[in-house]
């Protein structure tokens, strides 16, 4: 008899699915035991359901190609939404097996009873509930449509009964994904070619979009002379080979990002959502192109909107363009020259004995780094180091939680990007309160052999959120971590553990550690006092920095003050 869980995984694998992450549960039971009998598909056992959605979004995202993942009824499968918001919101391709409690007793506030079909409504792009084997396989086949599609999150909710239930249709469909390319029509091209044309200075603005065009937006810049800001997902597509560059703006960037923005008289933002208003010049003119037009305007106000891919219609602008003069970029890359200079010089080593500066942390990262590393930064102090300090080349990839911002995705979206190629280095740039909200996942490196690089920046602190605090004028409650010996929990669980307390063993540790056949975790106290600086600091930023320091003083804690501007003062001149 072919079950539906049968005739499910039997589908996944036709459509290429190589494997599946989750825990097992009853619920699943149907479904895991035809995996069982499926040894092409492998079974990712981790320790915790949110790791197996943030590790299938990883796998999605460098292949491109739809990953699934599974949770049991209740509990279980709300493990998951955490990860499917990230990849919801990252645009990769995820199918989500929700098991559910027995059909009879839904709506009976059973044991483990939640209504997954709500509860994941707005983390995905088609959601359903699979009441009859008869539904089947007609609404796997929509899910998977949809999530290659619309490039997001599908999500299958299916009882335990119904998928041990006998399939009332046993068909496999391959689902392939579709090939287009959107244009915009010549009138509109030749609007915002004329916008262009008009403007005395261009800044292009790219993001995640540009994958892919990196050949095409050099060109567009060649022709307007323009200076390239990009966005955190952005950076791995543009900051390779390119006299254009000038780095980030925003909170995580630096400062000749920021000046290349405000100075300029036209932005041709390219395939990004950038999300801070307060970043983006109030008088430039807008130029965005998008391949999802809901998207456009969504941030700052546009002068001309364009629907289609940046390679498509980056190549379709050039020839409408006047070359223009590069005053402008050569200003721009002038000033660039001289952040990048500053940002360098506190990427030095401490003094002997002082913990790391973490800046030098990150820039002996990406020295030490393959030329195709996958980097993967936790969420808070360590994405401002990445995207300030890793190199990027055209072979590297940057992954992280850059749209959703959850805490400890680093080492879960590891065991993703590993499980579909042991072989490529793949590095965590870990904060201490990542790692151990997801702590137990470091086991799922050791059961399933996978040789992640787990760099932690162990400052004792949940630093980003501490900075925060001072910039509101707020004295830092709660955000102290009382940490063991993260190298000593690691040889614990049977990974290689290295212990860093001071800049002079940093390059041993990671040099012993790139070159170990196995997961391996250094430990490095890092400064807790380093200040991340934004590149443009607000009057009320700055009014709130104040406040803190006074009421530092005046709780006692005047020694703490002295620590944070001896650890800075060389961020300030």
């Amino acid at each position: 008899m072919v079950t539906v869980a049968e005739n499910l995984i039997q589908t996944l694998s036709l459509n290429g699915v190589k494997r599946i992450y989750g825990l097992p549960g009853d619920s699943l039971n149907a479904v895991t035991e035809s995996l069982r009998t499926h040894p092409e598909i492998e079974w990712v056992h981790v320790r915790h359901e949110e790791t197996a959605a943030f590790a299938a979004g990883a796998e999605a995202e460098m292949t491109g190609d739809v990953t699934v993942c599974a949770g049991s009824c209740g509990p279980g499968n709300l493990h998951l939404i955490n990860g499917l918001y990230d990849a919801q919101r990252s645009r990769v391709p995820v199918l989500a097996i929700a098991a559910h409690i027995p059909t009879e007793e839904i709506g009976t506030t059973y044991f483990q009873e939640t209504h997954p079909q709500e509860l994941f409504r707005e983390c995905s792009v088609y959601v359903e509930y699979v009441a009859d084997p008869k539904q089947m396989p007609r609404l796997l086949e929509i899910a998977l449509r949809t999530a290659i599609e619309q490039r997001g999150v599908a999500v299958l909710v299916i009882p335990g009964d119904v998928a041990s239930a006998a399939a009332h249709d046993d068909r496999r469909t391959l689902v392939r994904k579709t090939r287009s390319a959107v244009v915009p029509l010549p009138e509109q091209l030749q609007e915002a070619a004329d916008v262009l044309n008009a403007a005395r200075s261009v800044t292009i603005l790219g993001g995640a979009g540009t994958a892919g065009a990196h050949a095409e937006v050099m060109q567009l810049a060649e022709r307007l002379a323009s200076p390239i800001v990009h966005a955190m997902r952005g950076k791995e597509h543009l900051e390779y080979d390119s006299p254009y560059d000038v780095g980030m703006t925003g909170l995580l960037g630096f400062a000749s990002g920021y000046k290349a923005m405000c100075e300029a008289d036209a932005i041709l933002m390219l395939g990004t959502d950038f999300p801070y208003p307060q970043f983006y010049p109030d008088d430039a003119q807008v130029v965005q192109v998008d391949l999802r037009g809901e998207q456009i305007g969504r941030r700052h106000p546009v002068d001309v909107a364009l629907l289609g891919g940046v390679r498509e219609v980056a190549a379709a602008l050039v020839p409408l363009l006047d070359q223009k003069k590069g005053r402008h970029l050569a200003d721009a890359r002038k000033h660039y020259a001289k952040t990048r200079a500053k940002l360098d010089d506190l990427a030095t080593p401490a003094r002997n004995g002082a913990a790391v500066h973490p800046q030098y942390l990150a820039r002996r990262i990406s020295a030490l780094a393959a030329d195709d590393t996958v980097f993967i930064p936790d969420v808070g102090s360590p994405v401002v180091y990445a995207a300030r300090y890793l190199e990027m080349n055209g072979r590297r990839r940057l992954l992280g939680s850059f749209s959703h911002g959850s805490m400890a995705n680093a080492v879960p979206q590891a065991i993703g990007v590993l499980a579909q190629d042991r072989a490529r280095q793949t590095v965590t740039l870990s904060g201490d309160g990542g790692l151990t909200m997801l702590l137990g996942d470091l086991l799922t490196l050791v059961q399933m052999n996978l040789p992640a690089k787990v760099v932690v920046f162990n400052n004792s602190s949940l630093n980003f959120v501490e900075l925060e605090m001072k910039a509101a004028g707020q004295l830092p409650f709660a955000t102290h971590l009382d940490n063991p010996d993260f190298a000593a929990v690691a040889r614990a669980m049977g990974i290689k553990g290295i212990r860093v307390e001071d800049s002079e063993g940093v390059d041993a540790a990671l040099t012993e550690a790139f070159a170990h056949d196995g997961p391996v975790l250094v430990d490095v106290v890092t400064d807790p006092q380093e200040l991340t600086i934004p590149p443009a600091i607000q009057f009320e930023q700055a009014k709130g920095f104040a406040l803190y320091s006074i009421r530092t003083v005046l709780s006692g804690r005047g020694d703490e003050l002295f620590d944070l501007a001896k650890t800075n003062l060389r961020q300030l001149f």
